[in-house]
């Protein structure tokens, strides 16, 4: 790992999507094609972003506020934006503070933080330092350490738990085998039993080491079963993270989920698959009002949060730019960022005409040509 770099006060970024170059800026090449990749040819990885700048909003008029609230419910509990940070493994690999930094930042702003099961750093530390923080799940093959994590997750005070289903192996991410990629010894998968993670850190030529940790580590499928098991065997709300298919919503819905992420993984598992924008509108038609709809994949800055609640979502996950933040200036660099993306989504209510998060979820779009 390398020490960041101060965000300098000099040359401020103005926008979320800024920190990108802050972070390239000072990031191993490695690192940041880790971070940066998709899966196979980056196809979906692009439709994230094509969705999303295809989306137009249609803006309404002499019914707006100057002052618009920013204020959303995301399962049952208030806070400052409709806005999570979404899961993300291994973040001492760009910052040395972390998560513990990003959780922080997260609080701060009163918006949750939901911690990875490849965390590098405990859960029980994360959760002391944030405000809101979900547990993010991945089904392991030792059915007895997915029910252990659960304990410290709840024992933690964590309010909600995040199974991510699009994960039966990990996808086939070109420039980590071209580079050869592996965790830095001193960046363990916290959250494990010592020794688990030996397979992340040992480098073979044209192998990803993180690929072949997780492809020992992970069961290679979670089936509606291990869902049932999940929702009987905790009492925090239940989100499933990584639907696509409509279908597959409604069966969530009906197994006890109490929200559906419309995820690609950040183009990063099957490439090939729709963008989150495009699949969004037909799963919130599959669920009506039976649980919440959230999406994840492609957002970068307070426009895109407009767009995922005019397209009916309830509210979004935000990942790749807060590791950018993270990585250029540690906790001070994502709160600036989490500022500025409430800046961005403020400014936006304003110009589409809307008062608070429900007017936006009332917005028409249009495809923009």
């Amino acid at each position: 790992m390398t020490e960041p770099p101060v965000v300098l006060p000099g040359e401020p970024p103005v926008a979320l999507a800024d920190f990108a170059d802050l972070a390239r800026a000072v990031l191993p090449p490695e690192v940041w094609d880790f971070v940066a990749g998709g899966s196979g040819a980056e196809t979906t990885l692009a439709a994230n972003r094509r969705a999303l700048d295809r989306t137009g909003v249609l803006p309404r008029v002499l019914c707006g506020s100057p002052t618009p609230s920013t204020d959303a419910r995301l399962l049952g509990a208030a806070h400052a934006l409709p806005v999570a940070v979404a899961p993300m493994a291994y973040q001492r690999l760009v910052h040395p503070d972390g998560e513990l930094a990003l959780a922080a930042a997260a609080g701060a702003a009163g918006i949750p933080y939901v911690a990875s099961t490849l965390g590098s750093i405990p859960i029980e530390q994360v959760a002391r330092a944030g405000g809101d923080v979900w547990f993010q799940l991945y089904w392991l093959r030792d059915r007895g350490l997915v029910a252990e994590l659960l304990d410290r997750a709840e024992a933690a005070g964590c309010t909600a738990l995040v199974l991510t289903v699009d994960v039966p192996i990990l996808g086939r991410r070109l420039r980590d085998l071209r580079n050869s990629f592996a965790i830095p010894a001193d960046v363990v998968a916290a959250n494990l039993p010592t020794g688990r993670d030996s397979l992340a850190h040992s480098a073979t030529p044209g192998v990803s080491a993180v690929a072949a940790h997780t492809g020992a580590v992970f069961a290679p499928a979670v089936s509606w079963d291990d869902l049932e098991w999940l929702r009987e065997r905790t009492a925090v709300p239940l989100v499933v993270k990584g639907v696509l298919d409509p279908r597959d919503a409604a069966r969530a819905v009906a197994a006890g989920a109490d929200a559906v992420v419309v995820s690609n993984h950040g183009g990063r598992q099957l490439d090939g698959a729709p963008a989150t924008a495009t699949a969004l509108p037909a799963v919130v038609d599959a669920v009506g009002d039976r649980c919440e709809v959230l999406l994840d994949s492609g957002v970068q800055g307070g426009v895109d949060v407009l767009r995922a609640l005019a397209l009916g979502a309830r509210g979004v996950l935000v990942g790749r730019p807060l590791l950018w933040a993270l990585a250029a200036g540690g906790r001070a660099g994502a709160e600036k960022a989490l500022a500025l993306l409430a800046d961005e989504f403020r400014d936006a209510l304003t110009l589409a005409g809307c008062a608070d998060v429900a007017a936006a979820r009332q917005l028409r779009t249009t495809t923009v040509q």
